[in-house]
């Protein structure tokens, strides 16, 4: 809960600290006289002094009311609850995507280091991560939906294409680059475990090899990948941004862009409140999955 507060306070600051701060979304509309603005801004609350505006967001904050949008006029928790469900459709998908791949690769580069499939695999491992992903994005439009026009370009439905299909590009872009990341935690925590004494042993008593891989060595190595996992899935949930934009995706990511370009303060605040809660509780369950794949660690 301290680092909760300390995040919500920090992101209020910050916010108020941009350049123009909340005013400025009023001041662009020019339709409105001065005492009109006046009254605007009153009822938003924004005439108050900074700590006073700070301490009503916190306490409707721990009530789990985020305020009303600048642009829309809703309440913040509507706005972001109608977005959950395209983020969550897309992720999960993209992280079953990596998780199964990043795995596979991983373990095979562990095996069979050194060789050219490990080569091969290093490479494209670099690439993924070196490629910016509006980049990757545009490439697999271009090349999907334009030249061959198997998959949509956008959009998450169309008369033309099943909505499944939608899926594709979007959640391919997204694990493009999770699985280079991921596979090489893989291989390092492949290797690291491989080498052990009690694997050396188990090797020279019998077992079979790939019983001995995928029971006792992929066990071990997947405590440390965890912790990867559990930091990168709160900042998809909470909205792959760019990827989102570029396939007019109407999730979290497209939320968050469209608040930061119109200066929706309230929506970006809640985005943000969002995110951190995220993380907290992925870092918990990170945490609890410790125990559960390793004997040798008890909570008290």
């Amino acid at each position: 809960m301290p680092l909760l507060i300390g995040i919500a306070i920090v992101s209020f600051l910050f916010m108020q600290a941009m350049p123009g701060g909340p005013d400025t979304m009023l001041a662009r509309n020019s339709r409105m006289s001065p005492t009109q603005l006046a009254l605007v801004r009153h009822s938003m609350g924004l005439d108050q002094p900074i700590y006073v505006q700070l301490g009503k967001w916190l306490f409707n904050l721990a009530r789990g009311e985020l305020g009303l949008s600048f642009t829309q006029f809703r309440p913040v928790g509507t706005v972001i609850l109608e977005r959950v469900g395209p983020t969550l459709r897309l992720v999960s998908t993209a992280i079953v995507i990596s998780l199964v791949l990043a795995i596979c690769v991983g373990v095979l580069s562990a095996i069979y280091r050194y060789t050219i499939f490990d080569y091969v695999v290093t490479a494209l491992s670099y690439a993924g991560l070196a490629l910016p992903v509006f980049w990757v994005a545009l490439v697999l439009q271009l090349f999907f939906s334009l030249y061959l026009g198997w998959l949509p370009s956008a959009d998450m439905q169309s008369d033309r294409f099943n909505p499944l299909l939608h899926l594709i590009l979007p959640a391919a872009t997204l694990a493009i680059g999770t699985v280079a990341s991921w596979s090489r935690y893989i291989r390092a925590a492949m290797l690291e475990v491989i080498s052990l004494d009690y694997i050396r042993t188990a090797r020279a008593k019998g077992v079979n090899k790939w019983n001995l891989i995928m029971k006792h060595a992929l066990r071990n190595a997947l405590i440390p990948f965890i912790t990867v996992v559990a930091l990168d899935i709160p900042f998809y949930l909470a909205g792959a941004v760019l990827t989102e934009r570029v396939f007019s995706w109407p999730g979290l990511g497209r939320l968050f862009f469209e608040s930061l370009t119109a200066r929706d303060y309230p929506v970006l605040m809640g985005l943000l409140a969002y995110s951190a809660v995220l993380i907290v509780v992925f870092n918990l369950i990170a945490d609890m999955l410790y125990a559960w794949l390793d004997p040798r660690i008890k909570y008290q």
